[in-house]
């Protein structure tokens, strides 16, 4: 790994298999009773073949299910905040015995890998959902899904023929092994990552040009995963990434790649889990900013901030970069926030979710201390459509 960062837990695992093997388990899963994986789980199986979830080399474990949930930590102490387990409906979980070999699929029935049997739990969701998401509230999309799972977990480690057949931006879905190449090849010792589900605008892009002065590179990372039915498509997020970075970032010191996880909408347990993957990609510092992962009003705004100093120094091993809500000050003529800026909120240009949308759906640009022309433009088109 050269310079680079430790993967989380010592080593980066791959659990895709190639050549014979891969030929093998595609012959031995024509005999095997199929499971097929939702959204949610197909994106956990992705991340856990390519490495993105190390040190987990398949679907949990009953221990480190409850440990992971009472306590953000597996059975032997390394961190991990939010649980990722298989779990099935129960007509489906009843016909399956541990010891048993199964057959991963899509919901076209295509083969994504194999699976044996190891454990057979009861999914104890009133543990889960108010550890992992800080509410029992079902109208928080997290934990809908939940609720929505089965009442038992499957767990074994898994064998992967295919980690997903219609990948979206194939040339931009660097799996952790390539983005750590790419940086070695770049001499980047120190990479900040940006996490995104949403368009950048002149607030994120003044953050993420903080982070790049004081490490070798930025990697621009979004999630194109499993996300609530009303963010914006990732397509459309791409077009407004690519146009930001041609125009606006320094094209030798930045890289943009996607990520395929599911979003948990779980605040600042999923901050914790988004450091720990972007420390697998090869990144050393991450940007944490206001509300990060949240959703509604269930997250305090810098609760994501705070949660990292539950742990001690090297127990996540990437550094959170804690950044405060910025915006445009008409006086200082450009971004700020409260620890730059000592005018009022009279002096700020800022806009709300609902305004912006307001604006875009009648084809009216948002102000350019807000929002690039370009990337506004992009989504007025979307808005329109």
């Amino acid at each position: 790994m050269g310079s680079l960062i430790a993967p989380h837990g010592g080593t980066l695992v791959n659990r895709v298999l190639a050549g014979p093997a891969a030929q093998e388990a595609v012959q031995q899963a024509k005999g095997l009773m199929q499971v097929v994986l939702s959204a949610r789980e197909r994106c956990d199986l992705e991340m856990i073949a390519i490495g993105a979830f190390s040190p987990l080399a398949g679907f949990m474990g009953e221990k480190d299910y409850r440990s992971v949930c009472e306590r953000m930590r597996l059975v032997n102490g390394t961190v991990w905040p939010i649980p990722v387990v298989l779990s099935p409906s129960d007509d489906v979980v009843a016909k399956i015995n541990v010891g048993q070999k199964i057959a991963l699929v899509d919901e076209k029935s295509r083969l994504l890998g194999v699976m044996q049997i190891i454990e057979k739990y009861a999914h104890d969701k009133a543990l889960e959902i108010p550890n992992v998401y800080l509410t029992n509230d079902p109208a928080h999309p997290g934990v809908a899904i939940v609720q929505k799972q089965g009442s038992w977990c499957l767990s074994g480690s898994v064998d992967v023929v295919n980690p997903n057949p219609e990948p979206e931006f194939p040339e931009y879905r660097l799996p952790p092994a390539k983005t750590r190449q790419a940086f070695e090849a770049k001499g980047w010792a120190t990479v900040s990552a940006f996490q995104t589900r949403n368009p950048i605008h002149r607030a994120h892009e003044y953050l993420t040009k903080c982070a790049l002065e004081i490490t070798d590179g930025l990697l621009i990372h979004p999630l194109v995963g499993e996300t609530k039915f009303d963010d914006i498509p990732a397509e459309v997020r791409m077009a407004c990434y690519r146009v930001l970075l041609d125009k606006y970032y320094n094209k030798d010191r930045t890289m943009l790649t996607v990520m395929p996880l599911a979003m948990r909408y779980a605040g600042p347990r999923e901050a914790i889990l988004h450091a720990i993957i972007r420390k697998n990609y090869g990144v050393t510092h991450f940007i944490v900013g206001r509300d990060h992962a949240g959703v509604g009003n269930y997250y305090g705004t810098y609760d994501a901030q705070k949660i990292f100093d539950q742990f001690g120094a090297g127990e996540i091993g990437v550094t959170p970069l804690k950044f405060e809500h910025s915006t445009w000050c008409k006086v200082c003529e450009g971004m700020v926030s409260a620890k730059t800026c000592p005018h009022g909120p009279e002096t700020k240009v800022f806009l709300s979710g609902t305004k912006v949308r307001d604006l875009l759906k009648a084809g009216h640009r948002p102000p350019m201390e807000f929002s690039r022309p370009e990337v506004a433009d992009i989504l007025i088109r979307w808005a329109k459509e």
